[in-house]
C-alpha cells in the first residue's frame, strides 16, 4: 500500500508589526492577543503537547552532527525535503525575531498523533524565494529541565510544559521571505519536516549583541516596599528583584529576563525564569540577575509594562546577557536551557561578543 498522502504545502511564520501609534492605540483586549501572537505561533501548539504522558521526566536530548545530513549542493528546498522520507512532522519555531545573519533559531518537531518528538537528531535547511538552499545547520538538543529545588508551581503543575528544544544556527544572508525544512533521523531513517516559512527583517528592532543596553528603570522589592506580587508572577518568588538596571548597567555584568511565568502565552516562561533562578543561586555574586514581568500589574488586560515597550519586545521569554560596559553580549528568544543561559553569562563576564556555539 502506497503511503498515505501528506500535505507538503508551507505553514507561514511571520511577526505582526504594528508601528507605534498603533501601539498606542491598542485597547488591552488587543495588547493581550498581540502577545498571544508573538511567540505562540506554532510553538504553542507543540508546547500544548509537549511532555504528555512524561509524568515531568527529563526529556531525552540529542546533538545532531552535521555530517549525518546531505549538503545543500545547490539543491532547491524542495529537493532537500525530497531526500527524506515525507512524514507528518511540522517544524515549529520558538520565536518571531528573526533577522539577516547568523543567529540562534529554536524550534521544536512536532507530530499531529503523537505530539512533540524527543531525542530525534535534527538538521535545518532554509531557502530565499526560489534561490539554492542553505544547509544543513545542525541543531542541538537543550533541555528545559529544572532541579527540583527550583522548580516554581507553575512550572510543577503543568504537565503539558515543553521539556526541550532543538536550537540551530542557520545564517539568513539577505532579508526577505525564507521556506525552512529539518530533516530528522528517526527510527534510522532520513525523514522531512512539512516546509514552514519564515519572514526575516533587515534589521530586527529588539537590541542585537555589540549593542548598548537600553536603561531603564526595573521596579525592586525595595521599590515596591516589599509588595512583590506586584512585580512577580512566579511562585515562590525568586530572588531576581534586588537590582534595579539603571543603577547597575555598565557597572556590573547582567542576565535580564523578561518573562511572565505565571501568565505566559508561549508557556516556556516558567521553565527559563526557574533555570536563571538556578543560575543565580551559583553565580550571583558576580552578575545582577533581573527578572522583569511582562504585563502592568501582572494584568494583561492592562497592557504591557513600559520596559518590554521600550526594549521593543514582541514575545516572551527573552533573555539578554549584558556586559560590565553595559553592551549585550548575548540574546536568547523564547526557550532557552540552563547550558544556554551559562554561556551568556559567560559571554557577558568577558565582555559584548557572539555568545558561545
Amino acid at each position: 500500500m502506497p503511503p498515505p498522502s501528506i500535505d507538503r504545502s508551507p505553514r507561514t511564520v511571520h511577526p505582526v508589526a504594528p508601528t507605534r501609534s498603533r501601539q498606542r492605540r491598542l485597547s488591552a483586549r488587543s495588547a493581550r492577543q498581540r502577545v498571544g501572537a508573538w511567540a505562540a505561533l506554532a510553538w504553542l501548539a507543540a508546547v500544548a503537547l509537549a511532555g504528555c504522558g512524561s509524568g515531568g521526566e527529563r526529556a531525552a536530548t540529542t546533538t545532531a552532527a552535521r555530517a549525518d545530513f546531505p549538503a545543500a549542493e545547490g539543491r532547491s528546498i524542495d529537493q532537500i525535503a525530497a531526500l527524506g522520507r515525507p512524514s507528518q512532522l511540522e517544524l515549529a519555531p520558538a520565536g518571531v525575531e528573526l533577522e539577516r545573519g547568523r543567529q540562534r533559531f529554536g524550534f521544536a518537531l512536532i507530530d499531529p498523533q503523537r505530539g512533540p518528538r524527543f531525542g530525534i537528531p535534527a538538521a535545518l535547511y532554509v531557502a530565499r524565494g526560489d534561490e539554492p538552499a542553505l544547509g544543513p545547520f545542525a541543531a542541538r538538543e537543550e533541555s528545559l529541565t529544572v532541579k527540583p529545588a527550583f522548580r516554581s508551581e507553575e512550572t510543577a503543575r503543568d504537565q503539558d510544559i515543553a521539556r526541550s528544544v532543538h536550537v540551530a544556527f542557520p545564517t539568513f544572508p539577505r532579508p526577505g521571505r525564507y521556506t525552512a525544512v529539518a530533516l530528522a533521523i528517526v527510527d534510522g531513517r532520513l525523514v522531512s519536516t512539512r516546509p514552514t516559512v519564515l519572514t526575516v527583517k533587515r534589521d530586527s528592532p529588539v537590541p542585537d549583541v555589540g549593542e548598548r543596553a537600553i536603561s531603564v528603570h526595573t521596579p525592586t522589592v525595595d521599590d515596591v516596599r516589599g509588595d512583590i506580587r506586584s512585580i512577580e508572577t512566579r511562585t515562590p518568588p525568586d530572588g531576581m528583584h534586588r537590582d534595579d538596571l539603571a543603577d547597575v548597567l555598565g557597572k556590573r555584568p547582567v542576565l535580564l529576563v523578561f518573562a511572565t511565568p505565571a501568565l505566559c502565552q508561549s508557556r516556556v516562561c516558567g521553565p527559563v525564569v526557574d533555570l536563571a533562578e538556578q543560575l543565580r543561586a551559583r553565580r550571583g555574586e558576580g552578575a545582577a540577575f533581573i527578572h522583569m514581568e511582562i504585563y502592568r500589574d501582572n494584568d494583561p488586560n492592562k497592557g504591557l509594562r513600559p520596559q518590554v515597550e521600550a526594549w521593543r519586545l514582541r514575545s516572551e521569554p527573552w533573555v539578554f546577557a549584558i556586559d560590565r560596559n553595559g553592551r549585550i553580549a548575548a540574546r536568547i528568544e523564547g526557550a532557552a536551557s540552563y547550558d544556554e543561559l551559562e554561556r551568556a553569562l559567560d559571554a557577558a563576564v568577558r565582555g559584548a561578543g557572539r555568545v558561545s556555539r
